[in-house]
């Protein structure tokens, strides 16, 4: 018997490599020969495994890679064992305005308990349209003109600032952050971090790209939702994640402690209607859900489409010429640049509308599969593909804007091409061609609710800069910092994005001291 089990054990022992090799094989046959999506093209890893996304999002860089690819393989490509990408309009619409599509679990990845949902992970259509109502009724534009003030306020504080430091070049990628973060703040708890002028609080925004880098890399492997194991990871990087949470938590209780409607903002909009318990509950309730997801959308995104377009509207001195002129002579004071006068700014929305163009506030793919309650009953087209049940499909949305296509010279920074289109209707150039490319915000059911909290925030930062100063890129190698070797603002992608500079000089214009008289030495 002895001899028996030992030569049982030898046999296992000896069969265990080839039963590996032959799995493998195996494996890689059916990658190479009859998977659904073998026919696409694409990098050959990436048929096997989401590593190679994983790999990309570390380094953040994903969204150039991207791009490259779509060069090279074309419109759709394979970009994982279960993934095709797009680079087309048509697709774009077959896919976000598609009832049919829905977002897949990879959206649960911060998810804080099963069955608690937010905006970004509410995958049910009709949960995702509650919530949308419900958030979006506190940044459209009859709320924004009820905060407008409070931004003002927060503006003043940002160019009082850059005041303070224009004996250096100055570097506005923490001045904007703090700007933003200072704001959603203020719109979610109305809770005044004052990171602009004061550090307690400044780790907030300073931790936020890791925080969302981290998001990022869970959501390139199905499976990290799937079965929970961030969780376990988020415990690697605990202290950081509960000095964070720590503040959120903070935020909220103090603004519970006050009445609801004691100022306007999140809270008091739609604190009714969801889950509010204080106590042990508050983390896994509906209103920290909300709170996590509109502290980091409305922070990251709206600070990097500022931060472009200084970069661009500094580097191009033509440009920076027209909008000068533009903002000095339709304003004959400070009081007068308000949201509804800066509509009418067209030279300034040129200008806002092509730096996020280049460098996109999200520059990432949204992925989208179809419904559950539609497998088996209809099929899923997008630009004339038919696709197998269970795949992810998306656009890229840096890929999109930078597509010769719909955006003619794609790295060059030309907000005329807003105002003055060039090219026959449905040619690369034309109005409508370009504008069924340009999707900064996303679109269709699930696009970003914040557009106008966003275009006001940075219409207000970028032309009271201009009212109150004159400026440019800083000397020597500072002014180069985030520039591309394409010229355009480099982005690190974290789902969102993140990035470095610009660094800038300022210079007062009179203006400056006939309004803030105490700034004057």
């Amino acid at each position: 018997m002895i001899l028996e089990s030992f030569n049982a054990r030898d046999a296992v022992f000896t069969c265990t490599p080839y039963i590996i090799i032959s799995i493998i094989f195996l494996t890689l046959g059916y990658e190479l020969l009859f998977h659904p999506l073998n026919r696409y093209p694409g990098p050959l890893i990436a048929r096997f495994t989401n590593g190679y996304a994983v790999f990309y999002s570390l380094k953040r860089s994903f969204h150039l890679v991207t791009l490259k690819e779509h060069i090279k393989y074309g419109p759709v490509f394979r970009q994982g064992p279960n993934k095709l990408l797009f680079n087309t309009t048509t697709a774009y619409k077959d896919i976000y305005s598609n009832d049919k599509v829905t977002k897949p679990v990879i959206y649960l990845s911060n998810q804080a308990t099963p069955g608690s949902y937010n905006i970004w992970t509410a995958i049910e259509k009709t949960a995702h349209r509650q919530r949308r109502r419900l958030v979006g009724s506190v940044v459209n534009d009859r709320s924004m003109r009820i905060f407008e003030p409070t931004i003002n306020e927060q503006v003043d504080i940002f160019i009082k600032q850059i005041a303070l430091n224009m004996e250096r070049p100055l570097d506005l990628k923490d001045r904007i952050n703090y700007l933003s973060m200072d704001i959603i703040g203020l719109l979610s708890f109305g809770f005044d971090l004052r990171s602009q002028t004061q550090e307690k609080y400044r780790y907030f925004s300073d931790d936020m790209p890791d925080a969302n880098s981290r998001l990022n890399i869970y959501m390139q492997v199905p499976a990290i939702a799937k079965y929970r194991l961030f969780v376990p990871l988020d415990m690697l990087w605990h202290k950081a994640q509960e000095k964070m949470y720590g503040l959120i938590e903070f935020m909220i209780k103090s603004r519970m402690a006050k009445a609801q409607n004691a100022k306007y903002d999140l809270y008091s909009v739609i604190s009714d209607a969801l889950t509010t318990e204080e106590g042990e509950g508050l983390r896994v309730n509906d209103l920290w859900m909300e709170a996590i997801f509109f502290i980091v959308a409305g922070g990251d995104t709206i600070s990097t489409a500022i931060a472009a377009t200084f970069f661009y509207v500094a580097r191009h001195r033509e440009c920076y010429k027209k909008l000068a002129e533009e903002i000095r002579s339709t304003f004959s004071s400070a009081d007068d640049i308000c949201g509804s006068k800066l509509t009418g700014c067209r030279y300034l929305r040129a200008c806002i509308d092509e730096a996020m163009r280049m460098s996109p506030p999200i520059p990432s793919t949204l992925w989208r599969q179809l419904a559950p309650e539609h497998e088996g009953k209809d099929a899923l087209v997008v630009d004339g593909h038919v696709i197998p049940t269970g795949t992810y499909v998306g656009v890229n949305i840096y890929a999109l804007h930078h597509n010769e296509d719909y955006f003619p010279d794609p790295f060059v920074y030309k907000p005329e091409r807003w105002l003055e289109p060039n090219g026959e209707e449905g040619a690369p150039g034309s109005r409508k061609t370009m504008n069924d490319a340009f999707v900064p915000f996303s679109n269709g059911q699930r696009g970003c609710a914040g557009k106008p909290m966003a275009y006001l925030e940075t219409n207000l930062a970028i032309a009271k800069a201009l009212w109150y100063f004159d400026f440019q890129p800083a000397p020597g190698e500072l002014g180069d910092v985030g520039l591309s070797d394409k010229g355009e603002f480099r982005l690190h992608g974290v789902f969102v994005s993140t990035h470095d500079g610009p660094w800038l000089t300022f210079s007062p214009r009179d203006t400056l001291y006939a309004d803030f008289p105490d700034l004057k030495h």
